[in-house]
């Protein structure tokens, strides 16, 4: 046990970013997903007991019983990717869609590349020229705002043309098998540049077997921006600035979690996207409240979750925000215990990895 001065120094510790360094193996980085995706592996962590159990994602359907409560994420990915030709030389240039600002005049923040050739008034083609972008304004070093010519169902569009955003860190080129596998089966509202990854192990089937079990499935939105994999630059966790992500939480889920609060069932959120959301709907008694805005929040240890007493989540980057809020969940020791003993057992790590689930 530590007192309160040995509790004051490891909270302390855990706000250094350089804690959160481990190595990762090449080879553990997953370029595909398990198929069927339920047979991902599945390490159970239990933070009472801090043992560590190997399991298969199939197997979670055993933790939960009748009234527990599994907040998802809903937030569909869309084919953020796309590949244009620059007016009069024809060069190639990646346009990365981030957030569209204008919904009339179809105006969006975007990330272009490569960067240098990509200047003010500069027009770039897509799809034999029908459609087309004009770029208005510089944001960052690689960042532009552009506004298309299209005026329709935009999302319609680049469904077609567009690339799925897959993680820079899997290394290869998206193919069409991607725009499946990269999406959870909750997936309905289109927002999101990254998939919530700790959803992507849940089949249809699973689904419905824990449904007759008297589990509830509770869906929120957070739609994840590439700020969530954005680099955190400072050893002090507490000057780190999260980018603002859209979330929702409506009333059906909110009467669904609490009715598990006050019963004292299980309340597990699917992803550190999700508990972003949840945790940023808290009520002053412990309570979930329905709320839509944007949300900056940044959980790292210490921490003190309000609703979840579970998490699924994958395995994620080390030095990263998800590795800092898993942290926070699990404490930081057995978290990268956790970590240690995946690695060696050859679990496979980041969005197309295996799971956890923290108990």
């Amino acid at each position: 046990m530590y007192n309160s001065g040995q509790q004051a120094r490891k909270e302390q510790w855990d706000m250094k970013l350089s804690d959160y360094k481990y190595p990762v193996p090449r080879n553990l980085i997953a370029k595909h997903p398990a198929n069927p995706r339920d047979h991902a592996r599945l390490l159970v962590v239990n933070r009472k007991e801090e043992t560590i159990e190997d399991r298969h994602f199939y197997d979670v359907a055993e933790y939960f019983e009748k009234g527990d409560t599994m907040v998802v994420n809903e937030t569909k990915v869309f084919q953020a990717r796309l590949i244009g030709k620059k007016e009069k030389t024809n060069a190639k240039i990646e346009v990365f869609l981030l957030r569209q600002l204008n919904v009339e005049d179809n105006i969006w923040d975007v990330i272009v590349d490569p960067a240098r050739k990509v200047r003010i008034g500069n027009k770039i083609y897509f799809d034999n020229g029908n459609l087309w972008c004009e770029v208005i304004d510089n944001t960052t070093s690689r960042g532009r705002t552009v506004r298309f010519n299209y005026s329709g169902d935009f999302f319609k569009v680049i469904d077609k043309i567009g690339l799925t955003p897959l993680p820079n860190y899997i290394k290869r080129e998206p193919t069409p098998k991607d725009k499946d596998s990269y999406q959870t089966i909750f997936a309905e509202k289109v927002g999101a540049v990254a998939a919530p990854t700790a959803g992507l192990h849940f089949t249809k089937a699973m689904q419905k077997k824990m449904e007759k079990r008297g589990v509830n499935f509770a869906p929120v939105i957070l739609h994840i921006g590439l700020g969530t994999f954005r680099a955190v630059e400072v050893e002090d966790l507490t000057k780190h600035k999260m980018d603002s992500e859209y979330f929702q939480v409506d009333e059906p889920t909110v009467k669904l979690v609490n009715k598990s609060i006050d019963a004292r069932k299980k309340v597990c959120v699917v992803g550190t996207s999700a508990m972003r959301a949840v945790e940023s709907s808290v009520t002053t008694d412990g309570h979930l409240k329905p709320l839509r805005g944007w949300t900056d929040k940044f959980i790292f240890p210490p921490y003190d979750f309000k609703i979840a007493d579970r998490l699924i989540t994958n395995f994620h980057m080390p030095e990263s925000t998800l590795l800092m809020l898993v942290a926070a969940f699990a404490g930081h020791d057995l978290t990268m215990r956790a970590y240690k003993h995946a690695i060696k057992k050859g679990y496979r790590f980041y969005s197309y990895g295996d799971a956890m689930l923290i108990l």
